[in-house]
């Protein structure tokens, strides 16, 4: 398994921030690479993503949820293998630092060399930017919420 960890600090409360990740249907809005995220349940989320041509369909199943705090998932069925957090750390009353951390199994040798390169953290670095972008053109205001905790 391969390890990546990225941040980014936005200019929205935390709330603000935290609210916008959990809406993971607007993730293909800021994510190169992912064409659709469909929630099926509070829990289950299926992702459909094209990277480098290579066309991946997989389940993600959220472990841990805690309002404000942080999201973390698993894959559990489909062609990828991976785990991850991310969290949210107020700064103040209107910045955020949004931390991703990600586990990763690259598939084949082409995944395994775009990794030892660099490409998977390049590509979390951008697209924690556009996440930046997405919120703060937005002023801070998130397109929905969910504020269950699992």
């Amino acid at each position: 398994m391969s390890k990546v960890e990225e941040s980014v600090e936005v200019e929205v409360p935390v709330r603000a921030a935290y609210d916008q990740w959990t809406q993971f249907e607007t993730f293909p809005r800021f994510m190169d690479g992912v064409e659709r995220i469909e929630q099926r349940t509070d829990t289950l989320t299926h992702w459909i993503t094209e990277i480098g041509g290579v066309r991946r369909e997989f389940d993600a199943v959220i472990t841990e949820q805690i309002p404000d705090e942080r999201v973390a998932w698993t894959t559990v069925e489909g062609e990828v293998r991976q785990a991850g957090v991310v969290t949210f750390h107020r700064l103040d009353e209107t910045r955020t630092k949004v931390m991703l951390q990600m586990d990763f199994a690259p598939e084949g040798l082409t995944e395994q060399v775009g990794d030892k390169l660099g490409f998977v953290k390049r590509k979390m670095t951008g697209d924690l930017k556009r996440f930046k972008s997405f919120i703060e053109e937005r002023g801070g205001q998130e397109t929905g919420a969910w504020r269950g905790s699992v």
